[in-house]
């Protein structure tokens, strides 16, 4: 294996580790949640694209604005790091 390959096998292995641990972040605010919670539809989404906007999750999710507002504000609760990423997941 070569140093290139090596580097880039670690990178991705970083960043499997960072979205396993985002994602365990994220679950625990299902615990109290309802059955019907759309929540954890959201984190599936969330963790599926790099980047996700209110309107996509409205789209994806099929809830009103409003509601896909609501979603969104819950997973900052969750750990907002200031800078626009929710458990190192990107929220636009």
């Amino acid at each position: 294996m070569t140093a290139g390959s090596m580097s880039k096998t670690l990178a991705g292995l970083k960043e499997h580790d960072r979205l396993v641990m985002a994602e365990s972040q994220m679950e625990r605010r299902l615990r109290e949640r309802r059955v019907s919670s759309k929540l954890s539809d959201l984190i599936e989404l969330e963790l599926s694209r790099p980047l996700v906007s209110t309107g996509m999750v409205q789209k994806g999710l099929i809830v009103t604005k409003q509601g896909a507002l609501n979603l969104v504000g819950e997973l900052w609760a969750a750990r907002d790091d200031g800078q626009g990423k929710v458990s190192g997941v990107g929220i636009v």
